[in-house]
């Protein structure tokens, strides 16, 4: 990963694009693909992850599992972006590796061609 974060953001806003046509709830994953584009946002990351963490918890206590996965790479993205942004008190250092496995997941759930999220990380 470069310095500046520009790999891992870009492909985060892939991903997040792919999710979006899939999920019930696009709020926050609309914050999460406007915030990657904007250096400047990503200090509000950690705002963002606890609300995205409220809603975990919410989707979690209604069963909702599709939203729950959706949810839980949302928490992985904004954790990383706020560890880009270099502010105090970062999230745990793997944050980043847990991307992958929560957006994996997410297709599962939503019936998601694995493909086209493996695309989306290489391209």
């Amino acid at each position: 990963m470069r310095h500046d974060g520009k790999v891992i953001t870009a492909a985060i806003k892939r991903l997040v694009e792919i999710l979006e046509a899939h999920s019930s709830d696009r709020s926050t994953l609309d914050e999460l693909h406007r915030m990657t584009g904007d250096r400047g946002s990503w200090k509000r990351a950690y705002d963002l992850f606890q609300r995205i963490r409220r809603k975990s918890l919410d989707a979690n206590r209604r069963g909702d599992t599709k939203l729950e996965v959706v949810f839980g790479f949302e928490e992985a993205c904004a954790k990383t972006l706020y560890n880009l942004s270099g502010e105090s008190a970062p999230f745990d250092a793997d944050s980043p590796y847990w991307v992958i496995p929560n957006v994996l997941a997410a297709a599962r759930c939503l019936e998601i061609d694995e493909h086209d999220i493996i695309t989306a990380v290489m391209a």
